[in-house]
């Protein structure tokens, strides 16, 4: 999979990958705590959950803001990425069914509890809006992973899932993130064109697999690309 540093050589990206975000704080239980969202919300995105997989549609410009907090999650060891995902807008020709979720990332030193969230989601303070900026050479070159130490036994940088309520959480550590955020961007910058209303001929995804050795306790993140969306839930 092509990794967002050749994406940015081939598509002329700059420097810095940077997104609108709001800045929230609360306290809770004797703890600061600080959360990252989209500033003007997900977008085309949406997330459901079943039995057996979880299913993340988006388009291009929500696969980017996507993957730029996901580098995010990578780089901030002390906050939280919470995306909205849940009462949005959603894709005219969806494949699955199941629940609607919203998704937090974090990293495994904070230690967020799941059971915690809505008390501190509803404790957040007023957004401070700011532009999140993330070096487009974060993101590592695909041929300088170790894939094979992912299958190790001792491996720790993987995502482990947890779901509580109308959210999906995702832990893990700054490897995991930051080596897995280059699915998004590249359906961001990879994904086929289309006209306007239609969808494009061929299936466009990327995947979080078990084999691949990132997932801890769950078998697979399906995104999938999606151009056409209805405008209301």
């Amino acid at each position: 999979m092509e990794g967002v540093a050749g994406a940015a050589a081939q598509h002329g990206e700059p420097q810095a990958m940077k997104v609108a975000v709001q800045v929230r704080r609360a306290r809770i239980d004797g703890r600061d705590w600080r959360v990252i969202s989209p500033a003007d919300g997900t977008g085309n995105a949406g997330l459901w959950t079943n039995d057996y997989w979880r299913e993340l549609y988006v388009d291009r410009r929500a696969a980017y803001r996507i993957g730029v907090l996901w580098l995010l999650a990578a780089r901030s060891r002390h906050t939280i990425i919470y995306l909205p995902l849940r009462n949005g807008r959603q894709p005219a020709h969806p494949e699955h069914d199941g629940r609607r979720m919203d998704l937090v990332l974090s990293q495994h030193s904070l230690c967020l509890r799941a059971s915690q969230w809505p008390r501190l989601r509803s404790a957040l303070g007023r957004g401070l809006p700011q532009t999140a900026q993330v070096p487009a050479n974060y993101l590592p070159d695909p041929a300088g992973i170790d894939y094979e130490a992912r299958h190790h036994r001792d491996n720790r940088d993987r995502l482990r899932e947890r779901i509580h309520g109308d959210t999906l959480f995702l832990t893990g550590s700054t490897p995991v993130f930051r080596e897995t955020a280059d699915r998004f961007f590249d359906i961001a910058f990879g994904a086929p064109g289309s006209a306007p209303g239609e969808e494009p001929p061929a299936h466009y995804c990327a995947r979080f697999h078990w084999a691949d050795g990132v997932l801890s306790n769950t078998d697979e993140i399906h995104v999938q690309y999606r151009s056409r969306w209805l405008t209301a839930v």
